[in-house]
Parts: C-alpha cells; structure tokens; sequence
C-alpha cells in the first residue's frame, strides 16, 4: 500500500482534484441548492436574474443554479474551475480570490456557501463581505452560512463515505480538529483510501479553515451594510437535529 502525506496542500489539492466528481457527487448538491435558490427569490425586494458565486469549487451548486439565474463564478483553484467549466459550460467561469476579486459587474444575488471556511481571520471576513456588496444590486440578495461557531465546535468529529466510478473506489475520511479553541482556526484532515483496479494508495491533506462567534458575523455584515435575516439551514443529509445558520443578507435600496 502506498501512503503519501499531504505536506504541500496546494499541489495535493491540485493532484486530488480528479476525485471530487467521485467523493462529492453532483446529485449530492441538487435538493440544496434548490432550497438556497427558493430563498433567494423569496427574500430579494429585486427580481433576480443574475448571480455571481464566489467559492464556487467544481461548479456543483452551479448545476442547479443555472437552471433559474445566470450565474458568473469565481474560484482560487484552477484545477477546480477545470471541472466546474466541464459541469457548466453555461457559467461564466472566472479565476479569483473572493477577498478581493472586483469584476465590473454588479448582480441581483451573490452567494458564498462552504468556501467561506477557509477565512480564517476577522479581518479576511470583513474583506469577503464587502467584497460580497461591491459586486450586489442594491435590493438584491448575499446568501451565505456558517457551519462551525466557536464554541459550539464538535472536537475531532469524524465523517466517511465511499463511492466509485468505474474501478475507481475512494473511501474519503474527514476529520475536524481544534488545537487551539482561543484562536479563530481549525484543522480539517481529509483521508484518501483510493483504490484503482482494487490497488490501494492512501493519501492525507491538511486543511486550515475559520471559525468565529456567530455574533461576529452577525457584526461584520451589519457594519458592511447588510440588513441581516437568519433561518436554519437543515438537509437530509445532516444527522437528526443538525442546522446551520442561513444568513439572508439584503443590500438596502
């Protein structure tokens, strides 16, 4: 068996790519999104026709998305935008960092989805915000939400999955840990079991994400402009009595 460890998290990230169709399948995305895009419509004072998604990854939310916007996204991984771009060749598919990519462009919707964990610090935060309302409509809709809340964080709390593709079989371990509850940072550990024509390779990558007080955000968006709604975001997915904090920020008129 062949392990490789993730000591260079850009160039693994990049040589992993590949497997995200697999670990993180399309159909996954579809009954979210949906419910994100429901929302948007019933809480914008526009009628809303185009989107900009920062943090898009491999275009899976775009899937959905474009059937009822057209969308623009954004992401800091090329090799992402590779397979978004393969997904939706209807996106317009753009290459920056959603804390300060300025396009010369404003949209009725901009969304921020699980992307938004890899700010790591309050002042990167207020960054992505108001680069969220330069790019908004005034009327117009800032969609995003908050997984991890300090305090609230599960310590080493482990998910796994397998899926396939031909004889292709990745068994994907993820793993969340904080070192340090003081900080605004955590770790996130993905474990690749990759099996080609049953041969197996074991791969690790290290992720540092953000993780902040709830009323942080909730600050941050005021003192950025936004007119701020919560709602629980809960998914079949999740386990019985889980919700994330849906944040439905409206730019005023």
């Amino acid at each position: 068996m062949k392990i490789i460890s993730g000591k260079d998290e850009r160039r693994l990230y990049s040589d992993l790519a590949w497997t995200w169709p697999i670990i993180s399948p399309v159909e996954d995305y579809i009954e979210e999104t949906e419910l994100f895009s429901k929302l948007i419509k019933e809480h914008s004072t526009i009628e809303v026709n185009t989107l900009l998604h920062l943090g898009c990854g491999g275009g899976h939310n775009d899937y959905t998305f474009k059937k009822h916007f057209k969308v623009t996204s954004a992401d800091i991984s090329e090799d992402m935008l590779t397979l978004a771009k393969k997904l939706n060749p209807e996106v317009n598919y753009r290459y920056g960092d959603m804390r300060t990519i300025r396009l010369e462009e404003k949209f009725d919707v901009v969304t921020i989805l699980d992307s938004i964990n890899y700010i790591k610090t309050v002042e990167n935060l207020q960054r992505t915000f108001i680069t969220a309302y330069e790019h908004l409509k005034s009327g117009g809709v800032f969609l995003t939400f908050v997984e991890q809340i300090a305090g609230k964080f599960k310590q080493n709390n482990t998910t796994y999955s397998t899926h396939s593709q031909g004889d292709v079989e990745i068994t994907f371990i993820e793993n969340c840990y904080d070192p340090d509850s003081n900080d605004t940072n955590y770790e996130v550990t993905f474990i690749y079991l990759i099996r080609v024509g049953g041969k197996p390779e074991v791969h690790t990558d290290r992720h540092l994400c953000g993780i902040f007080q709830l009323e942080t955000w909730l600050e941050l968006l005021k003192a950025t402009g936004f007119k701020v709604k919560q709602v629980k975001f809960t998914h079949s997915t999740f386990t019985e009595g889980e919700s994330y904090p849906m944040l439905i920020c409206i730019k005023p008129l």
